[in-house]
């Protein structure tokens, strides 16, 4: 049976780590692979969780099953940061741990196919998972533009979906620090976007993974909160993989909102049920962690100092392409508005390889970069050979 098998595409991700690995240049850059990096080129654990690890070992009396629901108290830990203390939504929210934002969106995908949901509705480019996932569980992808030509949101492109959309489909919306081209809705275009909503009935599933990479913690799920203000019901896939960077330890979550509370029980029981048969139940370690962190005022002044850090160094390499104005054919300023790890350039297959012979700079064939790989001793080789290969 299993010799009737086809050979599938390697990862062009995993592909790039190898060839950055073995390129002996001492000047080479990374932008390929989607982790935040310090100006040292590190990817460090925050001190916030290691002195919450350590907590955890000394205090954690059991390694006993927790059930398809995870941490709970992780899960509701979170809920005051994504969603404020007293969210103004009109109804209820209750939410359930998944192994990573990857494991969240999965489930929620699901939900809304077992719930009748045959087509999603996603901008275009997006996370390379997002398609994959949706076309295993067998749904059809709608796609429209998500950027317009001048560097911003396409409003009418998103607009012209949800208008064409019906009761049972629903729409992926990123939450903030848009994957992969940086770009995000203004507060105006949300509330467009979540009167559309309103007025269509599809199901909004907003993938938020970058929480505090943006503009701030509350700045980044201004645009979400505005969504669920307006909507009858919407499930929020969040995660920890990035904020707290927990990468390995896959930390998320997803939420469900519901307009009528008497319905939350079924939602509630059926994602338990899908969890079940997908995971059986998520790790718990990294969420423990993140728990143990917001429920302890020193821990959590600790984890946004860090974050504050991680958000400001990706801002100050964004101000320094937006100074530099042009690279050759290539107009770096939309770049400097953008938001969060990544962004989009527009180069061909052809330019990035010479990027990657040329002068070691390694990025995606798509154009896509990630901001994090930049410092600010290394920006300005990087204009350079921008320059030199699209001049």
């Amino acid at each position: 049976m299993l010799e009737q098998l086809s050979p599938q595409s390697p990862d062009a991700l995993l592909a790039l780590i190898k060839l950055y690995a073995d390129d002996d240049r001492s000047d080479k850059i990374d932008l390929g692979v989607g982790v935040y990096r310090t100006d040292d080129g590190d990817t460090p654990v925050f001190a916030a969780i290691k002195n919450a690890e350590r907590r955890l070992v000394e205090e954690q009396d059991s390694k006993s099953y927790l059930g398809p629901e995870g941490d709970m108290g992780f899960v509701n830990s979170l809920m005051p940061i994504i969603f404020g203390r007293d969210p103004a939504v009109g109804g209820r929210i209750e939410g359930m741990q998944t192994p990573g934002g990857t494991g969240a969106v999965r489930l929620a995908a699901a939900l809304a196919q077992k719930a009748g949901a045959t087509r999603i509705h996603m901008g275009v480019p997006s996370w390379p998972n997002h398609a994959q996932i949706f076309a295993d569980l067998g749904m059809e992808v709608a796609s429209f533009s998500h950027a317009a030509d001048d560097g911003t949101a396409d409003l009418d492109a998103v607009l012209s979906a949800i208008k064409g959309a019906t009761a049972l489909d629903a729409v992926l919306l990123h939450g903030c620090c848009h994957n992969p081209t940086g770009i995000d809705y203004t507060l105006e275009q949300w509330d467009a976007i979540a009167a559309a909503l309103a007025e269509s009935g599809a199901l909004p599933i907003i993938d938020t993974a970058y929480q505090g990479l943006g503009q701030g913690l509350e700045e980044d799920v201004e645009g979400m909160r505005r969504v669920l203000a307006a909507v009858p019901q919407a499930l929020i896939a969040y995660s920890c993989d990035k904020n707290f960077g927990m990468y390995r330890d896959r930390v998320g979550a997803l939420y469900a909102m519901m307009r009528t509370p008497d319905r939350m029980a079924p939602v509630m029981s059926n994602l338990a049920a899908l969890a079940r048969a997908s995971w059986s139940m998520p790790p718990d370690h990294g969420a423990a962690a993140v728990r143990i962190i917001l429920r302890d005022e020193v821990l959590t002044r600790e984890w946004r100092a860090e974050l504050d850090s991680m958000r400001e160094r990706l801002r100050q390499v964004r101000r320094a392409l937006d100074k530099a104005g042009k690279a050759g054919s290539v107009d770096l300023k939309p770049v400097g508005r953008g938001h969060g790890m990544f962004a989009m350039l527009p180069v061909s297959k052809e330019q990035v390889q010479a990027l990657r012979e040329k002068h070691g700079v390694y990025m995606a064939g798509s154009g896509r970069i990630n901001v994090a790989g930049l410092t600010m001793s290394n920006v300005g080789k990087f204009v350079g050979a921008l320059a030199d290969v699209t001049g």
